[in-house]
Protein backbone atom coordinates (compact mmCIF):
# COMPACT_ATOMS: atom_id res chain seq x y z
CA UNK A 1 0.00 0.00 0.00
CA UNK A 2 1.36 3.16 -0.64
CA UNK A 3 1.52 6.09 1.64
CA UNK A 4 -0.79 8.48 -0.19
CA UNK A 5 -3.39 5.45 0.13
CA UNK A 6 -2.61 4.75 3.84
CA UNK A 7 -3.25 8.27 4.48
CA UNK A 8 -6.65 8.01 2.77
CA UNK A 9 -7.42 4.91 4.78
CA UNK A 10 -6.79 6.76 8.11
CA UNK A 11 -9.36 9.33 7.11
CA UNK A 12 -11.48 6.94 6.28
CA UNK A 13 -11.00 5.12 9.66
CA UNK A 14 -11.59 8.15 11.67
CA UNK A 15 -14.78 9.29 9.80
CA UNK A 16 -16.51 6.10 11.52
CA UNK A 17 -15.72 6.80 15.01
CA UNK A 18 -17.55 9.79 16.18
CA UNK A 19 -15.47 9.96 19.85
CA UNK A 20 -11.78 10.14 20.14
CA UNK A 21 -9.76 6.91 19.13
CA UNK A 22 -6.11 6.08 20.92
CA UNK A 23 -3.45 6.26 18.35
CA UNK A 24 -2.69 2.26 19.43
CA UNK A 25 -5.97 1.24 18.15
CA UNK A 26 -5.65 3.15 15.02
CA UNK A 27 -2.14 1.42 14.48
CA UNK A 28 -3.54 -2.32 15.14
CA UNK A 29 -6.49 -1.61 12.50
CA UNK A 30 -4.32 0.04 9.90
CA UNK A 31 -1.13 -2.65 10.60
CA UNK A 32 1.42 -0.19 11.23
CA UNK A 33 3.66 0.85 14.16
CA UNK A 34 2.42 3.31 16.62
CA UNK A 35 5.60 5.67 15.40
CA UNK A 36 4.02 5.42 11.79
CA UNK A 37 0.83 6.54 12.69
CA UNK A 38 2.05 9.50 14.58
CA UNK A 39 3.61 10.84 11.46
CA UNK A 40 0.48 10.11 9.73
CA UNK A 41 -1.76 11.69 11.41
CA UNK A 42 1.28 14.85 11.76
CA UNK A 43 1.23 14.72 7.98
CA UNK A 44 -2.83 15.04 7.89
CA UNK A 45 -2.79 17.98 10.24
CA UNK A 46 -0.45 19.80 8.49
CA UNK A 47 -2.39 19.30 5.11
CA UNK A 48 -5.33 20.96 6.69
CA UNK A 49 -7.05 17.98 7.77
CA UNK A 50 -8.88 19.13 11.12
CA UNK A 51 -7.72 16.34 13.35
CA UNK A 52 -8.34 16.76 17.00
CA UNK A 53 -5.73 15.23 19.89
CA UNK A 54 -2.55 14.24 20.86
CA UNK A 55 -0.53 11.17 21.60
CA UNK A 56 -1.71 9.82 24.71
CA UNK A 57 -5.46 11.36 24.57
CA UNK A 58 -6.29 9.86 21.59
CA UNK A 59 -7.95 11.14 18.31
CA UNK A 60 -11.21 12.32 16.73
CA UNK A 61 -11.90 13.69 12.90
CA UNK A 62 -14.01 16.90 13.15
CA UNK A 63 -17.04 16.74 10.79
CA UNK A 64 -17.57 17.64 8.21
CA UNK A 65 -14.34 17.76 6.41
CA UNK A 66 -13.97 17.06 2.84
CA UNK A 67 -11.96 15.09 1.10
CA UNK A 68 -9.94 17.15 -2.03
CA UNK A 69 -11.19 15.89 -6.00
CA UNK A 70 -12.15 11.90 -5.33
CA UNK A 71 -9.93 9.29 -5.89
CA UNK A 72 -11.58 5.68 -6.08
CA UNK A 73 -10.30 2.00 -6.76
CA UNK A 74 -11.49 0.40 -9.70
CA UNK A 75 -14.13 -1.34 -7.36
CA UNK A 76 -15.48 1.52 -6.09
CA UNK A 77 -15.88 3.49 -9.36
CA UNK A 78 -17.46 -0.04 -10.20
CA UNK A 79 -19.90 -0.07 -7.04
CA UNK A 80 -20.87 3.73 -7.55
CA UNK A 81 -21.91 3.51 -11.14
CA UNK A 82 -23.52 -0.29 -10.48
CA UNK A 83 -25.53 1.28 -7.81
CA UNK A 84 -26.28 4.34 -9.71
CA UNK A 85 -27.88 2.66 -12.91
CA UNK A 86 -29.32 0.18 -10.82
CA UNK A 87 -31.14 3.20 -8.93
CA UNK A 88 -31.66 5.08 -12.23
CA UNK A 89 -34.37 1.91 -13.40
CA UNK A 90 -36.17 2.22 -10.45
CA UNK A 91 -39.88 3.45 -10.82
CA UNK A 92 -39.13 5.95 -8.29
CA UNK A 93 -38.49 8.85 -10.69
CA UNK A 94 -37.34 11.63 -8.50
CA UNK A 95 -34.82 8.90 -6.77
CA UNK A 96 -33.71 7.71 -10.64
CA UNK A 97 -33.04 11.63 -11.39
CA UNK A 98 -30.96 12.13 -8.31
CA UNK A 99 -29.25 8.87 -8.99
CA UNK A 100 -27.80 10.10 -12.54
CA UNK A 101 -27.32 13.82 -10.61
CA UNK A 102 -25.70 12.03 -8.46
CA UNK A 103 -23.44 10.23 -10.96
CA UNK A 104 -22.84 13.19 -12.61
CA UNK A 105 -21.29 15.11 -9.50
CA UNK A 106 -19.19 12.50 -9.20
CA UNK A 107 -17.80 12.51 -12.13
CA UNK A 108 -17.38 16.25 -12.37
CA UNK A 109 -14.27 16.27 -9.95
CA UNK A 110 -12.23 12.89 -10.74
CA UNK A 111 -9.67 12.80 -12.76
CA UNK A 112 -9.55 12.91 -15.93
CA UNK A 113 -8.83 8.87 -16.55
CA UNK A 114 -10.98 7.85 -13.59
CA UNK A 115 -13.46 9.82 -15.38
CA UNK A 116 -12.99 8.02 -18.51
CA UNK A 117 -13.18 4.63 -16.13
CA UNK A 118 -16.29 5.88 -14.90
CA UNK A 119 -17.58 6.15 -18.45
CA UNK A 120 -16.46 2.78 -19.59
CA UNK A 121 -17.66 0.39 -17.17
CA UNK A 122 -18.92 -2.74 -18.31
CA UNK A 123 -20.91 -3.78 -15.61
CA UNK A 124 -24.34 -3.55 -16.73
CA UNK A 125 -28.07 -3.44 -15.04
CA UNK A 126 -30.98 -5.24 -16.56
CA UNK A 127 -34.68 -3.90 -17.76
CA UNK A 128 -36.52 -2.88 -14.88
CA UNK A 129 -39.82 -5.07 -13.72
CA UNK A 130 -43.30 -3.90 -15.49
CA UNK A 131 -44.35 -4.46 -12.20
CA UNK A 132 -45.18 -0.54 -11.29
CA UNK A 133 -46.58 1.10 -8.35
CA UNK A 134 -49.62 3.74 -8.56
CA UNK A 135 -48.35 5.80 -5.83
CA UNK A 136 -45.58 7.96 -6.07
CA UNK A 137 -42.65 6.60 -3.56
CA UNK A 138 -41.18 10.19 -3.20
CA UNK A 139 -44.31 10.67 -0.90
CA UNK A 140 -43.01 7.50 1.02
CA UNK A 141 -39.70 8.15 1.11
CA UNK A 142 -40.16 11.67 3.08
CA UNK A 143 -42.93 10.33 5.43
CA UNK A 144 -40.46 8.04 6.72
CA UNK A 145 -37.92 10.67 6.81
CA UNK A 146 -40.09 13.61 8.34
CA UNK A 147 -41.99 10.15 11.07
CA UNK A 148 -45.15 11.08 9.56
CA UNK A 149 -48.63 8.96 9.35
CA UNK A 150 -49.50 7.77 5.60
CA UNK A 151 -52.84 6.42 4.98
CA UNK A 152 -53.91 4.61 1.90
CA UNK A 153 -55.92 1.85 0.60
CA UNK A 154 -54.66 -1.90 0.79
CA UNK A 155 -55.40 -5.12 -1.45
CA UNK A 156 -53.89 -8.27 -0.08
CA UNK A 157 -53.26 -11.28 -2.31
CA UNK A 158 -56.66 -12.17 -2.89
CA UNK A 159 -57.80 -8.45 -3.81
CA UNK A 160 -59.86 -7.69 -0.57
CA UNK A 161 -59.09 -3.90 0.20
CA UNK A 162 -58.85 -2.28 3.88
CA UNK A 163 -57.91 1.50 4.67
CA UNK A 164 -54.65 1.53 6.59
CA UNK A 165 -53.16 4.32 8.20
CA UNK A 166 -49.30 3.65 9.47
CA UNK A 167 -46.56 4.77 11.07
CA UNK A 168 -43.58 4.54 7.94
CA UNK A 169 -39.93 3.38 9.01
CA UNK A 170 -38.61 1.56 6.25
CA UNK A 171 -38.84 1.41 2.53
CA UNK A 172 -37.12 -2.00 0.65
CA UNK A 173 -36.40 -2.16 -3.18
CA UNK A 174 -36.14 -5.40 -4.71
CA UNK A 175 -35.64 -6.96 -8.15
CA UNK A 176 -39.69 -6.96 -8.68
CA UNK A 177 -41.36 -4.93 -6.14
CA UNK A 178 -40.83 -2.26 -3.40
CA UNK A 179 -42.40 -2.75 -0.09
CA UNK A 180 -42.23 -0.53 2.93
CA UNK A 181 -42.21 -2.13 6.29
CA UNK A 182 -44.17 -0.04 8.87
CA UNK A 183 -46.59 0.01 12.21
CA UNK A 184 -49.98 -0.41 11.18
CA UNK A 185 -52.79 1.29 13.27
CA UNK A 186 -55.53 -1.35 12.32
CA UNK A 187 -53.70 -3.77 13.23
CA UNK A 188 -51.26 -2.79 16.10
CA UNK A 189 -48.37 -4.49 14.98
CA UNK A 190 -45.44 -4.42 12.25
CA UNK A 191 -46.51 -4.93 8.58
CA UNK A 192 -45.22 -5.16 4.96
CA UNK A 193 -46.88 -3.36 2.38
CA UNK A 194 -46.76 -3.87 -1.46
CA UNK A 195 -45.90 -0.97 -3.31
CA UNK A 196 -48.19 -2.08 -6.25
CA UNK A 197 -50.75 -2.95 -4.20
CA UNK A 198 -51.22 0.58 -2.16
CA UNK A 199 -53.32 2.99 -4.15
CA UNK A 200 -55.28 6.67 -2.84
CA UNK A 201 -52.32 7.62 -0.69
CA UNK A 202 -52.54 10.28 1.40
CA UNK A 203 -49.94 12.14 3.24
CA UNK A 204 -51.56 13.17 6.55
CA UNK A 205 -48.70 15.27 7.79
CA UNK A 206 -49.46 13.81 11.24
CA UNK A 207 -45.72 13.14 13.20
CA UNK A 208 -45.93 9.49 14.62
CA UNK A 209 -45.24 9.17 18.82
CA UNK A 210 -42.34 6.99 18.57
CA UNK A 211 -38.71 7.41 16.76
CA UNK A 212 -38.03 5.96 13.25
CA UNK A 213 -34.60 4.50 14.57
CA UNK A 214 -36.14 2.86 17.60
CA UNK A 215 -38.82 1.21 15.50
CA UNK A 216 -36.69 0.43 13.26
CA UNK A 217 -34.58 -1.39 15.94
CA UNK A 218 -37.62 -3.18 17.47
CA UNK A 219 -38.71 -4.64 13.69
CA UNK A 220 -35.16 -6.01 13.10
CA UNK A 221 -35.52 -7.68 16.81
CA UNK A 222 -38.58 -9.04 15.22
CA UNK A 223 -36.36 -10.83 12.43
CA UNK A 224 -33.83 -12.48 13.94
CA UNK A 225 -35.59 -13.47 17.45
CA UNK A 226 -37.26 -16.12 17.80
CA UNK A 227 -40.56 -15.00 16.99
CA UNK A 228 -39.26 -14.38 13.25
CA UNK A 229 -42.76 -13.88 12.07
CA UNK A 230 -44.29 -11.44 13.85
CA UNK A 231 -43.63 -8.44 11.31
CA UNK A 232 -46.02 -9.92 8.62
CA UNK A 233 -47.27 -9.17 5.02
CA UNK A 234 -49.67 -6.81 5.53
CA UNK A 235 -52.52 -9.30 4.44
CA UNK A 236 -53.07 -10.54 7.95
Amino acid sequence: MSRSERLLDLIQILRRHRRPVSGRTLADEMGVSIRTLYRDIATLQGQGAPIDGEAGLGYVLKPGFMLPPLMFTDEEIEAIVLGSRWVAKQPDKRLATSAADALAKIAAVLPGDLRDDLDATTLLVGPRSDNLEAIDLGVVRQAIREERKLGFLYRDAGGSPSKRVVWPFALAFFDKVRVMAAWCETRQDFRHFRADRMSDLTATGIRYPRRRQSMLKEWRATLNGPDQNRAKDASG
